[in-house]
Formats: C-alpha cells, sequence, structure tokens
C-alpha cells in the first residue's frame, strides 16, 4: 500500500497541495454545469491556432502561455455531451480577456442525461486545481501509484472494503506496463469513505518502484485479464474472493481460462480451476447475487444476465452446473446453432445447460438464416424516443430499490460513436424483456466501453447511481488521444428521479 508521510497526508485531507507554483501566475478558468454549478471534467477550450486546454476533474484550466496573456483570446469549447451556445456563424466558443491572475467561470449545458463526475484513475486528475492551490477531495491528485492510465475495472465489496481491479495499465517509465491485473482497496463511504460524489481515495498495492504492481499474473504468454469478481462464502462461512480469468495472445484471442481466489497473505489471486476451452458455459461479465424462493444463484451479466450458477464455490468451480436462459436447443454450438420448438412450432426459452450462451450477433444471425422471427428475439432493444433498434456490447445490471426494477447500464455497438454511446434499461425480471433504452451518456467518436455500475456507492435508496467505464480513442478510429484522460476510467452519476428515462 502506498503510505503518504503524515505532513502531506494532513495536507492532502485538508484539501492544501504543496506547490511552488504561485497561482497568481495563472489566468484561472472553471468552466461549470449549468445546471448543478458544478465543475465539469474533459471540457475543451481551443484557440484560433489550435493551442488545447482540457479541464481537470474539478473542471479548471490554468493557463500560463507566455503568448495568450495580457490579450484578448477566443476559446472554442466543445465537451463530449455538453454544448456551448453557437453565435450567429454558428461557432461555440467565447473571447476571454486573458491576465495573468485574473480568473472567469464558462457555463456549459449538459446534454447528457448522467452527470460527468471526475476521472478516477491516471495522472493529473486535479492538474490545473493544485497549480492554482484549490482543495482537491483525493489523497493523491497528480498521481498515484505511478499510474498513468488504466482499463476496465471490476469491482466487489469484501471483508467491510471496496477491491478494484483494472485491465491493462500504463507507467510513465515505458511503453509497456502492468499487464496482470493491478488492484487497490478504498474504503466504503459509511466507514469514512469519501463520498462517491466528491471522488474515490485508492490505495494501490505496489511494486518496489513504487508501480501498481501485479495481483493476478497466471503462468503462460500474454495479458492476464479478470471479471466475474464474486464474493461467496467457504466451507467455514468464511468470504471468499473469486474471480474469472483469461489468457490473451494476439490478436486480442482467449486462449486459456479459468477461476482464481484472492490471497490475503500476498494480495494476489491464486489459481483454483481451469475451463476446458470447449466449455460452452462459464463464468463472464458483471456478477450478481440472487435469491429465487430456497435458491441463490450467481448472475453473470455481459450485459444481459443470462448465465447463471448455483452461488456456491464448489457450483462456480463446476462448468456443468452453469445455465444460460436461451431458446437455443442443449447442444448447440458456434457453428450448430438450433431453436428449440415444441410441438406446436412455438420457440421454448428458459434455463437450459450444455448449450453455448445467447448474444446479439448470434441472435441476428438466426434472424438472418430464417431459423427464429424478430419478435421471439430476446436482444431486441429500441430507443425509447426514436424507435430504432440498438445492439448493446458490455455493462452491468443490479437490482434498484429505488425504481424497485432490475437497472442496466450498457454501451451500445455501432451507434453515433462505435463503443461511445451509453444506455439505461430497466426491467422487473432478470430475463427482461429488456427492449426499451434511454440514451444517458455520448461521446463524440469517442469509445467508453465496459460500463460498469457500483450499487455499493448508490446514495437515496438508490436513486442516485454511479458508474464508471473505460474512455479512450480505441476501436473508435479517432486518431486523437485526450491528453490525461485517455486510456481511464471516468466516473458518472445518474439521477433515476430524472423522467426522460422513463418517458417517451
Amino acid at each position: 500500500m502506498v503510505i503518504l508521510p503524515s505532513c502531506l497526508l494532513f495536507l492532502a485531507i485538508g484539501g492544501i497541495q504543496p506547490t511552488a507554483d504561485n497561482p497568481t501566475d495563472y489566468f484561472q478558468i472553471q468552466v461549470v454545469d449549468r445546471e448543478t454549478g458544478r465543475g465539469v471534467p474533459l471540457v475543451e477550450l481551443r484557440t484560433v491556432n489550435h493551442v488545447r486546454y482540457f479541464t481537470d476533474s474539478a473542471g479548471y484550466i490554468a493557463i500560463d502561455s507566455p503568448e495568450l496573456m495580457n490579450r484578448e483570446v477566443y476559446f472554442y469549447i466543445a465537451s463530449h455531451g455538453y454544448q456551448y451556445p453557437a453565435d450567429k456563424f454558428g461557432y461555440r466558443g467565447r473571447k476571454l480577456n486573458v491576465t495573468t491572475g485574473g480568473n472567469t467561470k464558462i457555463e456549459i449545458e449538459r446534454i447528457n442525461i448522467a452527470q460527468r463526475l471526475y476521472r478516477v484513475t491516471g495522472a493529473g486528475i486535479y492538474r490545473d486545481s493544485v497549480l492554482l492551490k484549490k482543495p482537491t477531495p483525493i489523497q493523491h491528485p497528480l498521481i498515484n501509484a505511478n499510474v498513468f492510465g488504466s482499463d476496465s475495472v471490476v469491482n466487489a465489496v469484501y471483508r467491510d472494503k471496496l477491491y478494484w481491479f483494472w485491465g491493462d495499465t500504463n507507467r510513465p517509465t515505458y511503453p509497456l506496463g502492468n499487464f496482470h491485473v493491478p488492484g487497490a482497496t478504498s474504503r466504503l463511504p459509511v466507514d469514512g469513505g469519501l463520498d462517491p460524489n466528491r471522488g474515490v481515495n485508492l490505495d494501490y498495492w505496489v511494486d518496489k518502484s513504487g508501480f501498481a504492481r501485479p495481483t493476478a499474473q497466471m503462468p503462460g504468454q500474454g495479458p492476464t485479464w479478470i471479471n466475474g469478481l464474486v464474493v461467496l462464502p467457504d466451507s467455514e462461512g468464511k468470504e471468499t474472493l473469486f474471480a474469472a480469468y483469461v489468457k490473451i495472445k494476439p490478436p486480442m484471442k482467449v486462449y486459456e481460462r479459468g477461476l482464481i481466489r484472492f490471497d490475503d497473505k500476498t494480495s494476489t489471486f491464486q489459481p483454483v480451476k481451469k475451463f476446458d476451452m470447449e466449455t460452452p458455459l462459464f463464468p463472464s461479465g458483471h456478477p450478481l447475487v440472487h435469491r429465487q424462493g430456497e435458491q441463490s444463484h450467481i448472475y453473470f451479466a455481459n450485459p444481459y444476465p443470462f448465465t447463471r450458477v448455483p452461488a456456491n464455490a464448489e457450483s462456480l468451480q463446476n462448468p456443468a452446473q452453469y445455465e444460460t436462459y436461451t431458446y437455443l436447443k442443449p447442444g448447440s454450438r458456434q457453428e450448430t446453432l438450433e431453436v428449440e420448438r415444441d410441438a406446436d412450432g412455438q420457440v421454448v426459452v428458459g434455463w437450459k445447460t450444455d448449450t453455448v450462451p445467447l448474444t446479439p450477433q448470434r441472435e441476428q444471425e438466426l434472424i438472418t438464416a430464417g431459423k427464429l422471427q424478430t419478435a421471439d428475439g430476446l436482444f431486441q432493444v429500441r430507443d425509447r424516443q426514436a424507435g430504432q433498434t440498438i445492439q448493446l456490447h458490455t455493462g452491468s445490471v443490479y437490482w434498484n430499490p429505488y425504481r424497485e426494477r432490475w437497472v442496466m447500464i450498457a454501451v451500445q455497438q455501432f451507434g453515433s460513436s462505435l463503443l461511445g454511446e451509453v444506455w439505461y434499461l430497466e426491467s422487473a425480471s432478470l430475463t427482461g424483456p429488456w427492449h426499451q433504452a434511454r440514451k444517458i451518456v455520448s461521446h463524440e467518436k469517442y469509445s467508453f466501453y465496459n460500463p460498469k455500475q457500483h450499487p455499493m456507492l448508490s446514495q437515496e435508496q438508490g436513486r442516485y447511481l454511479y458508474f464508471e467505464g473505460t474512455y479512450t480513442n480505441m476501436f473508435s478510429g479517432n486518431p486523437d488521444k485526450t491528453p490525461r484522460y485517455d486510456y481511464n476510467q471516468i466516473m458518472y452519476r445518474l439521477d433515476l428521479s430524472d423522467p426522460r428515462l422513463t418517458s417517451d
């Protein structure tokens, strides 16, 4: 764990960051949400000669470029899901009197339903706030565990703490970083942790150099990725943290998968079982535990919660006990997808073993081949407003007590951006129907994949829902990478009382 010297810890908790710079050396800009007054992260201000600045997680920009000082400067203003008013020529921006020690506040309209809060990982999260000597909520506002960027997150409450694990992670000292699952813990808000509306204080496991070290370095070539992070009691009733792992070789092909268990003594995952690569059902996605009658199951959402296994450690290790919700015949494989029908020709849908799980792609193959009618499909999601069909990619599902519904947050594939449009869905049943969706976050030609809800951080009985995703130009077709933000996790908050979520 990273331990701050007591003097620096005091300063950090107090919100004062040590710096040699004088805030009066800068021109201060803060961009705020017109509706809430809160600073907006990830807003770009660009000069006519294409010098770019991006707001930090508090919405601040500190400008000290000498050629801009003490003159009027026009800035284009743009941000994913937010908008500045256009002038009569269609330009969205503002002319500012840039002066040493001066400051201004810019209001921007939020188009997104969800509110962008802050960046969770990476360097310079509060860079400009530090330069301006503004209070910052987290202990490491500039860099934590030498992490420059991290791929998708999984997390779970384990032994009264929140455990976080990420995918491939960049460092300052070399282009190749940690490809075997860095990890950290944080205190829960009810136990002295930060209000999630303000931030998350991450305590990473680090190596001798201070860089976030691997926690799941499974044998074999290539990266180790994990998902399916779930807490179950062992035979003595003691909490045990399990995860599914895969080994990857170029070009992003899985060549091994299995189950691992967290060792509290070493703070690393240890192998438990390998799954045969021909096994059709296995843990994958974000899990939830749900009891119906006397039986509890772990449901794995990816984003649909259509794979399950009895909620105990023994069943988790036994592929034969996995079921999937499907209309496919038992024994179906990718090359032999067959729809099960009753004597009257009606599609038979239910929980079945020994068959590959359904995906939107597999369903479309069946429809195209004439083996299934669109009306019988399980993945026919439509935009509540426009009525257009939406193909979902990844996401998570959890029970929401405020809505008294299961809530899905998922990213769209092949939307207005390839993997950048995030949607809200709800259902009275885990098996759906999941047919009506409302867009809550949009990114212009940029990815925001693997959105993960954090039900352990929700507030007011689930009214305020927190989720994050991986912000990156990867897969987007956009060659530009947003400085500091690219390949990092960004947190959003969604108010489930917003009538736009359920109105057409």
